[in-house]
């Protein structure tokens, strides 16, 4: 059996094709890059799968962070500031998080 391994992501970037989707994981760096300089981001993990798997993953993760939100009392937000730097508008971010 493969040895499972435990890692740590802040960032990630994702491809879907006719034949199939790859999700590939990043870390930032853990000291600040130098004054002028991008931090460069370190890939961790790449994650193959169908596009019917990972359709499939969000919904299943969508559900159990609402639930987890329910159960809990809170909310996992993100700022305006995030959602401007993906380019979600903040009304398609609340569509998508509405409950039905």
């Amino acid at each position: 059996m493969a040895e499972l391994f435990d890692l740590y992501v802040d960032q990630f970037y994702s491809s879907i094709g006719v034949y199939g989707a790859t999700i590939t994981f990043l870390r930032t760096p853990s000291k600040p890059s130098p004054p002028g300089s991008a931090p460069q981001s370190t890939e961790v993990a790449v994650i193959r799968m169908s596009g019917e798997h990972l359709k499939t993953m969000v919904y299943m993760l969508k559900k159990q962070i609402e639930g987890a939100e329910e159960q809990l009392g809170v909310s996992f937000p993100a700022s305006y500031r995030v959602l401007n730097e993906l380019k979600i508008a903040p009304e398609d971010w609340e569509k998508f998080w509405r409950k039905e």
